[in-house]
């Protein structure tokens, strides 16, 4: 191509229209650009088809390259990202679609809903037309986008124009990045490694380079030392394909491994957007936190058709795995979300109470005001010992207002756990509920709090016992669910817990529940008590009654016995009472109630730095 231009236009303004014209000459282009009248060209400027250019000025010797302002992306790169673009995609546009009905999100736009400034509505932007070659605002990079590429690729000669079942080349078997998304973010103020299943390929499932890119993704969390984020849907590892990852050394086996080497070193939490069934059921369950979304997620260890071909038993994946199981009756999961929104608010207000990994602290905030006055503490707790009472009105006297995130509300209700702030100060609440079965630890209970303080003591959370137990359940019910194998776990947890405890006796403490619940003998930085609270081997009637059943039952005047049983047990009462044990020095004080929050402020702000320890030894034997 010739082009002349006027006699005044400089040589930097033939370069550029030459550049610019470059760009739209097909094949072997070649652009001459004359000035005025001139025999020879002031620019030249050749494409070699590939996009690369050179010029030639006022006609002598090529220049070499153009400026690099003048140099735009050559036909190669457009390619790339034209390839980029269609992975992004995902599977076939009729999953997409059914996406949609199920009110869930395209995993691209779950993405963006975490880590983007976008605000994405299930069903929508999840067509074909939607521009998914922009990644969210606060993704990193992401790893192994082209996994897979020419196995299912048109332009891979394995695919051979492949056509899918409703007659599209190539669609029912895209394969794009292996059904995995992996990669690094920022999320609520910190960095994190993530994993994401797209629904849209083979309904989330593993295969063998899926399971790679899991892979490096958790080794270099390892590395890193920061969190990680399992956005889940898959339905278990791709059966057709099991040779390339099932047993392998580097196989899907090795997820678990590494989850256990990452377990308490950095945070792991994962999100249920659909059914996670057999092997990816395990991902959920080993994270340290795991949220399920309400009418869309669901675990098991086998699928309801499995389930029937090996008990007969006929059940649907809800009633078999659904939130509800998991939350109520296995411990499973930590929290339900409503929708995926508030899945992602629930996730970013747990880590703000986290440290990034073992060697940090968790981050302390601004302090504020907690949400009732700490002058109404004493007015919450009954004077009569046997009425129940909501404990979660004492902590919100407390704590800093509106900072208590509870975990596993209904699994075990009759022990509150979950994360709070004093004067801006994290800590983990271990609080036992008289508004539930009189606050009595069963096994579920038992359970729960053990691995809440498990949690803790591995992510340097301070703990806040709030003790008002009898102690724990009794009957043959409890024992056959392992009563006593529950209540050791509780123990040791808190036994072995190396972080800043504080004990406070509420109420009462009867029984090997003020062990549980680090009373004296366990090391906390301090037992204080409230003027209501008691510290007793089992209450007054039934101490009564064991001591004194046979002398009450020799008096034969009913009202002569009542009176007499009555001495008794205010006697007991006064031998147990919380003045009796701070005179003998059994807690280190009692606190005027209003004064609590104040003084535990204090105390843990001057036991932050303790450092504890215990004895050097590979690892106890209790789990």
């Amino acid at each position: 191509m010739r082009v002349r231009i006027a006699q005044d236009a400089s040589v930097e303004e033939a370069e550029a229209i030459a550049s610019a014209l470059e760009r739209t000459v097909p094949g072997d282009g070649r652009v001459e650009v004359y000035v005025g009248d001139a025999d020879e060209p002031a620019v030249v400027h050749e494409s070699d088809g590939d996009g690369a250019a050179g010029s030639v000025s006022g006609g002598g010797e090529p220049s070499g390259a153009t400026p690099a302002e003048d140099l735009g992306p050559t036909a190669r790169e457009r390619a790339l990202r034209e390839e980029i673009a269609d992975i992004r995609r995902g599977g076939p546009e009729k999953y997409r679609r059914r996406l949609a009905e199920q009110g869930k999100l395209f995993v691209r736009d779950r993405l963006e809903l975490w880590f983007g400034d976008t605000d994405p509505v299930p069903g929508e932007a999840s067509g074909a037309d939607y521009d998914r070659t922009a990644d969210p605002s606060g993704l990193r990079f992401e790893d192994g986008t082209f996994a897979n590429f020419d196995a299912w690729h048109p332009d891979s000669p394995e695919t051979d124009g492949a056509e899918d079942s409703d007659g599209s080349a190539g669609d029912g078997d895209r394969l794009p990045a292996d059904g995995l998304i992996t990669g690094a973010a920022a999320f609520a103020g910190r960095d994190v490694h993530f994993m994401a299943n797209d629904f849209t390929v083979k309904a989330g499932s593993m295969a063998e380079h899926g399971v790679e890119k899991f892979l490096r993704m958790q080794q270099r969390a390892l590395k890193t030392a920061r969190p990680v984020l399992y956005l889940m849907d898959s339905s278990g590892g791709r059966i057709d394909r099991q040779t390339g990852f099932f047993a392998n050394r580097e196989g899907i086996g090795k997820y678990y491994y590494n989850h256990s080497m990452l377990s308490g070193r950095v945070p792991q939490i994962c999100v249920l957007y659909g059914p996670c069934i057999a092997g990816a059921a395990y991902t959920p369950v080993f994270a340290d936190f795991t949220v399920m979304v309400r009418d869309m997620s669901a675990m098991a260890i086998a699928s309801p058709r499995m389930v029937e071909m090996v008990t007969g038993e006929e059940i649907d994946l809800d009633e078999l795995g659904g939130p509800d199981v998991h939350a109520r009756h296995s411990g499973s999961a930590d929290l339900v979300a409503e929708d995926e929104h508030h899945a992602r608010d629930l996730v970013a207000q747990l880590v703000s109470y986290l440290p990034d990994n073992s060697d940090e602290k968790p981050p302390q905030t601004e302090g504020r005001p907690p949400a009732k006055s700490p002058e109404g503490i004493d007015g919450v707790v009954p004077e009569k010992p046997n009425r129940g009472y909501d404990m979660e009105r004492l902590i919100e006297r407390v704590v800093d207002g509106d900072s208590f995130f509870e975990l596993q509300p209904e699994f075990g209700p009759e022990i509150l756990t979950g994360f709070a702030r004093i004067d801006g100060r994290p800590v983990g609440v271990v609080a036992n509920q008289p508004a539930q079965r009189a606050g009595a630890i069963f096994p579920d209970a038992a359970r729960k709090a053990a691995e809440f303080v498990w949690k803790c003591d591995a992510f340097e959370v301070p703990l806040l016992y709030l003790c008002d137990t009898p102690g724990f359940m009794a009957g043959s019910g409890v024992e056959k669910e392992g009563i006593l194998e529950a209540g050791k776990k509780m123990i040791y947890a808190t036994s072995a817990a190396t972080v800043p405890k504080q004990c406070v006796v509420v109420r009462k403490a009867y029984g090997a529940g003020i062990y549980a619940m680090s009373g004296p003998a366990y090391d906390p930085e301090s037992t204080v008590g409230l003027p209501s609270g008691e510290i007793a081997i089992m209450g007054p009637e039934a101490a009564i009654n064991a001591v004194y059943a046979n002398k009450l039952d020799d008096i034969d005047d009913p009202e002569e016995r009542e009176r007499r049983e009555r001495e008794l047990r205010e006697a007991y009462r006064e031998d147990i009472d919380v003045h009796r044990m701070a005179s003998e020095v059994v807690i280190d004080e009692i606190v005027p109630p209003s004064d609590l929050r104040e003084e535990l402020a204090a105390r843990f702000a001057f036991y932050e730095s303790v450092e504890k320890e215990r004895p050097d030894k590979k690892h106890g034997t209790v789990l």
